[in-house]
């Protein structure tokens, strides 16, 4: 089958042709039949996460159909259409996994990092971390929901209940959480990079109330904001947008170094906190909402042989929503 892999950090993905992976006990094998372009891969092949086991295929915004079951499998059967997330494989035994915190599990293997993923026409998933998804998506429609929605789902419940919401770098998971922050009755104040009006009209056509720069105030103080962006002097920035007793939630799952700040931004009991991965509970209440909002994913289709060119829209911010692989 083919691949694109990653053979060297930093480098671009190659073409390859691999085995087709085998049932093992517990895994489904699925044949791929969209795969989402997710801004974590950019830091797995850029190397920003040390942990990648090279050869490696990235990916994990993976819409599959079943086509070989292993052992000890049960509730799926051959042809259903499953999603498979980021989270591969937890423990189950540490104290965050029975907490029900298992995105902290230490023993966690993720998708497209320490798992080969879904840049393949083929992949081999655990089923225990597989969802199956709302049929009122088509396969390059429900991609971006594994990914940048249930991270950016995790992330909104981590926001408490703020009422005016910032949301800084209008990608992929923004345009998605902005459509379930305005379904709950939310105010959305996007924040886009100098110059990027494109992004800033994609932000009011979801329903964004206010759209601007990243280091402009907005015309109202936050209750809360989420940091899509991976970029760390937004942090104080954003610190100085919400008002006192506001949150600002970290979403990425790298950022470059937060600067130094006055701690009177912080005082009045603000505070700042992360997202680490998600949880399958994460994902069956998203995918159970989605429908409902409806959530509308904006998505550009590219075969999989131009993966290279899909992430490098995605670093230069030349996407509008999401890119998708279709093998």
């Amino acid at each position: 089958m083919q691949a694109m892999q990653l053979r060297r950090i930093g480098a671009p993905l190659v073409p390859t042709q691999v085995s087709r992976p085998e049932r093992a006990p517990g895994q489904l094998v699925l044949q791929v039949l969209a795969c989402g372009v997710c801004r974590t891969d950019l830091h797995v092949v850029d190397g920003d996460l040390p942990e990648a086991q090279l050869p490696l295929t990235p990916g994990h915004e993976i819409v599959g159909r079943v086509v070989d079951i292993g052992s000890d499998v049960e509730g799926f059967a051959l042809g259903d259409r499953v999603g498979v997330p980021w989270l591969g494989y937890t423990c189950g035994q540490c104290g965050y996994c029975r907490s029900g915190r298992e995105n902290l599990c230490g023993q966690a293997r993720f998708t497209g990092y320490h798992i080969d993923g879904g840049y393949a026409q083929f992949v081999a998933a655990d089923a225990r971390y597989c969802f199956r998804l709302p049929p009122e998506y088509n396969d390059v429609q429900a991609a971006p929901l594994l990914c940048a929605g249930l991270i950016g789902y995790r992330a909104l419940r981590m926001a408490g209940d703020a009422n005016r919401l910032g949301i800084y770098g209008f990608g992929a998971a923004a345009h998605i959480v902005a459509q379930v922050a305005r379904f709950q009755g939310r105010e959305v104040y996007a924040f886009t990079r100098q110059g990027d009006v494109e992004a800033q009209s994609f932000a009011r056509e979801l329903g964004a109330v206010w759209a601007g720069v990243s280091t402009e105030p907005p015309p109202a103080a936050l209750d809360a904001a989420i940091l899509f962006a991976p970029v760390g002097s937004l942090v104080p920035a954003a610190l100085r947008a919400v008002d006192k007793g506001g949150r600002v939630v970290c979403a990425g799952i790298h950022m470059s170094d937060i600067p130094s700040f006055p701690y009177r931004i912080l005082w009045g009991e603000r505070s700042v906190l992360s997202v680490a991965n998600l949880t399958r509970r994460d994902g069956e209440e998203f995918l159970a909402l989605a429908p409902k909002v409806p959530v509308r994913t904006e998505v550009e289709v590219l075969p999989l042989g131009q993966a290279n060119d899909a992430l490098a829209k995605l670093r230069e911010g030349r996407l509008r929503g999401a890119a998708v692989l279709v093998p």
